[in-house]
């Protein structure tokens, strides 16, 4: 048994405590929410965010040096925006011999920044090459309620991952390793732009058509921009790809659908996101990746016409048909661009 911390009571924090705790492990669930704390411990509920009991052997703490005290393992799960504040924190409590591991997903705008590398700026006690990153098609109402579910760890350090590894697998909870953990990080990331298009395309009242359509061409793009900057092109086609994209693209159980489908139904920023009140990735994560894509000279038009429904007020179905009416050109030539880079 080992003592785990989880940074982050929303509803995946909650969800991976659960899988800890199903492994046998002394898991503390921290929240910057002293009420909320109070409640799962009370209660055994954390029903903003999942409506599931809660193990009894998970503790929730509002006290972040009293979270971290003798664990052996750290799993960092708040918002991409927090993680600069909470890593700074959790910086003067940790050592170099406690394995942390992210499941967060996001880009910083204007740094344009991976988690990873804003955790490693923020923790001079700890090196970059041993952050760990858990990623991959992993709704955490499925995960809560022990619903197969397979997910990618990832990290330089090949021990630390197999160890995070060994921490979380079990029969409903597979879980592979990957050495990309630059693709890892970024197929997380970008997927919640094309879903946020999904949701859109859905609430215009577009069909399976085009919402194919958009998963494929989007999958393009997160491709295109992730090999640019060194990801392997194969581990856009894994579970932290494609797998990821499928399922942030075809659930409601999705926030940046939801807030996405809104969005098609005419709803303003302001007002959607007023409304989900919970973090949607993907309206932070579509800037950064539309200034990305500047910075590399990659074309992402899917990316640039969210970006423009987001942040310049464009009417959704005017980005449609801008989308519809490009020049033409032919399919395999991202194919083949992306496999080159693989294989020259």
């Amino acid at each position: 048994m080992s003592k785990v911390a989880v940074l982050g009571a929303g509803s995946w924090g909650t969800a991976l405590s659960i899988v800890l705790a199903d492994n046998g492990h002394d898991v503390r669930l921290w929240t910057h929410r002293a009420d909320q704390a109070d409640t799962i411990n009370s209660t055994h509920k954390n029903e903003k965010y999942l409506e599931i009991m809660i193990p009894k052997q998970i503790k929730a703490y509002d006290d972040l040096a009293k979270a971290v005290e003798d664990v052996s393992a750290v799993v960092v799960v708040v918002p991409s925006s927090a993680i600069r504040d909470v890593c700074a924190k959790l910086n003067n409590y940790i050592s170099s011999n406690i394995t942390i591991v992210h499941a967060s997903k996001g880009i910083e705008p204007e740094s344009l920044k991976r988690i990873s590398e804003m955790m490693s700026e923020e923790m001079s006690n700890y090196l970059y090459e041993d952050i760990v990153v858990l990623s991959g098609p992993s709704h955490a109402e499925e995960v809560g309620k022990r619903q197969p579910t397979t997910v990618t760890v990832s990290s330089l350090n090949e021990n630390n991952a197999e160890i995070i590894q060994d921490l979380f697998i079990n029969e409903a909870f597979r879980v592979y390793t990957s050495p990309d953990i630059l693709g890892v990080e970024l197929g997380g990331a970008l997927k919640n732009i094309i879903a946020l298009g999904a949701g859109i395309s859905d609430g215009l009242g577009y069909g399976d058509n085009a919402k194919a359509a958009l998963i494929t061409r989007g999958l393009a793009e997160i491709a295109r921009l992730g090999t640019s900057l060194g990801a392997n092109p194969l581990t856009f086609l894994g579970l932290p790809g494609v797998g990821d994209l499928i399922v942030t693209c075809t659930s409601v159980h999705s926030r940046n659908w939801r807030a996405g489908n809104l969005l098609g139904k005419g709803r303003k920023l302001e007002e959607v996101l007023d409304q989900m009140g919970m973090v949607v990735e993907g309206v932070r994560t579509t800037k950064a990746a539309h200034q990305f894509a500047e910075k590399q000279q990659i074309e992402m038009p899917i990316t640039k016409g969210l970006y423009n429904i987001l942040f310049e007020d464009e009417k959704p179905k005017t980005v449609v048909d801008q989308l519809m009416s490009r020049s033409k050109r032919e399919e395999m030539d991202d194919l083949a661009e992306l496999l080159s880079k693989k294989y020259s």
